[in-house]
C-alpha cells in the first residue's frame, strides 16, 4: 500500500497493482462490491440480495410509517419502499418513501462498499487516511508517480442538471409536495428527517472548504424550513462567519444521494477533511458534482435538491421532536432556510427515517461507526484490546474498553486519554476499563467484572463540571455535568495488597471433550438412556 495525493491535498489509500508488462498500476480503493454512483445502484444490489421490500399499501407519512419501520427494523428487517405514501395533508404522494436504507450493520457495510467482515479492514484503513506513511524506497517513489495520473480520476466530475428532472424556482417552490414525517405523537410539523445539508466558509469556494452534515429540517410553509444544527457542528460554524460578515449564507439540501455520499455526510471527520472526499475515497470513483446556487458544489446525482439562503438574524423556534435519547427535545430557536430552487429528478424516491430510543436506524448507523475508533484509539494507547460505545446508550453516552494491564492505575489513564484526545468521546458519561478477558460486548460479562473487580472507594473517578450533551437534561446545567469511571481490572501491586482472585477456566481439552460428550448424548433418545430418571 502507498500514499499519493490529488490537486486538492487529499491522500488517497491506495492499493498498487501491475497492470501491463510495463508495471502501470491502477488505482483502487479496497471494496468488495462495485460503485454504487446513485441511489438506484444501490437499491438494485439490495433488491437482489433480498434486502428491499415494496410496500403498495397505502401508508401514511403521520406517525404509521414510523410505526411500521420500528417493528421492522427490531426485526433485522430490509429496507422499506413505501410506493403510496399519504402526506401530512392526507393526498397520496407521487414520490415514494425509502425507509430503513441503513437499518442493518450489514446494509451499512454495503454502503460504504465492503462485506461486513471486512470492516475492520475498511476501518485500519481509514485509519492510514489519517495518518499516511511516507514512501520509504525509491520503487515506493517511482510507484507514487505512476499511480499519480489515475489517482486524478478520484477528483469530482462536473456535469450539468438532468434534462428530465422538475425545476420549481421562486413561488413555484412548495415543500409541501414533499412526504415528509410526523414521526411521533405531538410533533409540530413535518420534519425532513434525512437531509444532506452542504454548506461553505464565506472566504472559500474550494471543495475542501465545503461541509456536509445530516440536520434534520422542520418544515415551517412553501418556501421555508428550519436547520437544527448544533453550535460544534460544521454548518453551525459557517452560519457563524456568514452572519459575521453580514451577508445571506447559501445552502444546499440533497435528499437521497449515493450511499458513500450518505455516509460521509453522517460520519465525524477529522478537521480539514471534507466529507466530499472522503465520499470520493469510500466510493472508488470520481463523485458527479455540478455547481449550484451561491457558489455551492452540489451531488449531480441527488434524488431532490433544495437550494436558498439563510438570511441574516432569521430564526425560529423548532420542536418539540423526537430524538435518539428516546425523548422530546425542547423547543429552541435556529436558522431558518429560505428555499429559491426545489430540484426532483426523474422517479425520484424521498429518503427518510425517524429518531428514537434505540434501536433506530443512527444507532445502527453508529455501530459500524465506533468500530472504527478502535485503530485510531490503539495509536495512544496500544494495549487497548477491545472498544464499544453500547447503541443502547445512545451509542456514545457510555463506553466500555478493554485493556492488556501492565501496570498499576492503567486504566485511569485510559480514562483520562479517551475522554481528553477523541472528539468522539467528548459527551460520553461514563467509561468501564475491563481486563482483555472480558467480552466487552456481553453486559453480562461486564457487570460480572464491575461486580468482582471494582472497589468502589479506590475504582471509581469522578470529575465534575465537564461537557455534556446539553440534550442530557439528567445534568444539573445544560452542557455541563460530571463524567464517572470506573476500573473494572484486575488490581496489582501497589493498588491493592491483597491476592486477587483467580477465575474459574475449564481446559480447552476438557470443554472440546465435553461438547462431544453432549452432542453424543443428545443423540439417544429418552427409551436410550439418554435422560437421567428418578428411581
Amino acid at each position: 500500500m502507498i500514499w499519493i495525493k490529488d490537486q486538492s491535498g487529499l491522500p488517497f489509500f491506495v492499493s498498487a497493482t501491475p497492470s501491463a508488462p510495463s508495471g502501470a498500476c491502477e488505482v483502487s480503493v479496497t471494496r468488495d462490491l462495485p460503485p454504487f454512483p446513485d441511489l438506484s445502484a444501490f437499491l438494485r444490489l439490495l433488491e437482489r440480495r433480498g434486502e428491499l421490500l415494496r410496500i403498495d399499501h397505502p401508508v401514511s407519512v403521520v406517525h404509521e410509517m414510523t410505526a411500521v419501520h420500528r417493528h421492522v427494523l427490531a426485526e433485522d428487517g430490509p429496507a422499506l419502499l413505501f410506493t403510496r405514501p399519504l402526506r401530512a395533508d392526507g393526498k397520496e404522494s407521487p414520490i415514494p418513501v425509502l425507509v430503513n436504507l441503513f437499518g442493518t450493520t450489514r446494509r451499512v457495510a454495503w454502503g460504504l462498499g465492503v462485506e461486513p467482515e471486512h470492516l475492520d479492514r475498511l476501518a485500519a484503513e481509514l485509519l492510514a487516511l489519517r495518518t499516511p506513511s511516507a514512501p520509504q524506497t525509491l520503487r515506493e517513489w517511482r510507484e507514487g508517480l505512476g499511480l499519480a495520473r489515475t489517482a486524478l480520476r478520484l477528483r469530482p466530475r462536473l456535469t450539468g442538471e438532468a434534462e428530465q428532472s422538475t425545476v420549481r424556482e421562486g413561488e413555484a417552490v412548495d415543500l409541501g409536495l414533499l412526504p415528509a414525517q410526523i414521526c411521533w405523537p405531538g410533533e409540530p410539523a413535518p420534519l425532513i428527517t434525512w437531509p444532506v445539508v452542504i454548506t461553505r466558509p464565506p472566504a472559500s469556494v474550494a471543495l475542501r472548504a465545503h461541509n456536509l452534515g445530516v440536520y434534520r429540517m422542520q418544515i415551517l410553509d412553501r418556501r421555508r424550513a428550519i436547520l437544527r444544527w448544533l453550535p460544534q457542528r460544521g454548518g453551525a460554524r459557517h452560519h457563524a462567519a456568514w452572519m459575521a460578515s453580514g451577508h445571506a449564507m447559501p445552502v444546499a439540501v440533497a435528499i437521497g444521494a449515493d450511499p458513500a455520499l450518505l455516509l460521509s455526510a453522517a460520519m465525524p471527520l477529522p478537521e480539514g477533511l471534507s466529507e466530499y472526499e472522503l465520499a470520493a475515497l469510500l466510493a472508488g470513483e470520481r463523485l458527479v458534482l455540478r455547481e449550484g446556487q451561491g457558489g455551492l458544489l452540489v451531488p449531480g446525482r441527488a434524488e431532490i435538491l433544495l437550494e436558498g439562503k439563510v438570511l441574516p438574524g432569521a430564526q425560529a423556534a423548532e420542536g418539540p421532536y423526537g430524538d435518539h435519547t428516546g425523548y422530546y427535545n425542547d423547543v429552541e430557536s435556529f436558522p431558518v432556510l429560505e428555499v429559491s430552487r426545489m430540484t426532483i429528478a426523474p422517479r425520484a424516491r424521498y429518503l427518510s427515517t425517524f429518531t428514537g430510543k434505540p434501536p433506530d436506524e443512527p444507532s445502527r448507523i453508529g455501530e459500524v461507526f465506533n468500530r472504527f475508533l478502535l485503530p485510531f484509539a490503539r495509536q495512544y494507547w496500544p494495549e487497548l484490546r477491545d472498544l464499544h460505545l453500547p447503541p443502547e446508550a445512545c451509542s456514545y453516552r457510555i463506553a466500555i474498553a478493554a485493556i492488556a494491564k501492565t501496570y498499576p492505575g492503567q486504566a485511569r489513564r485510559v480514562m483520562l486519554g479517551l475522554w481528553s484526545l477523541l472528539p468522539q468521546f467528548l459527551y460520553t458519561k461514563l467509561i468501564i476499563v475491563t481486563d482483555a478477558d472480558i467480552d466487552i460486548r456481553s453486559w453480562a460479562e461486564v457487570m460480572w467484572a464491575v461486580a468482582t473487580r471494582a472497589d468502589w472507594g479506590r475504582d471509581t473517578l469522578l470529575i465534575p463540571d465537564t461537557p455534556v450533551d446539553y440534550l442530557d437534561f439528567a445534568s444539573p446545567k445544560a452542557g455541563l455535568g460530571a463524567k464517572f469511571g470506573i476500573d473494572a481490572t484486575l488490581k496489582i501491586p501497589p493498588e491493592t495488597d491483597r491476592p486477587q482472585g483467580r477465575p474459574l477456566v475449564m481446559t480447552e481439552a476438557l470443554e472440546a471433550q465435553a461438547a462431544a460428550l453432549w452432542a453424543e448424548i443428545r443423540k439417544k433418545g429418552p427409551g436410550d438412556g439418554g435422560h437421567a430418571r428418578g428411581g
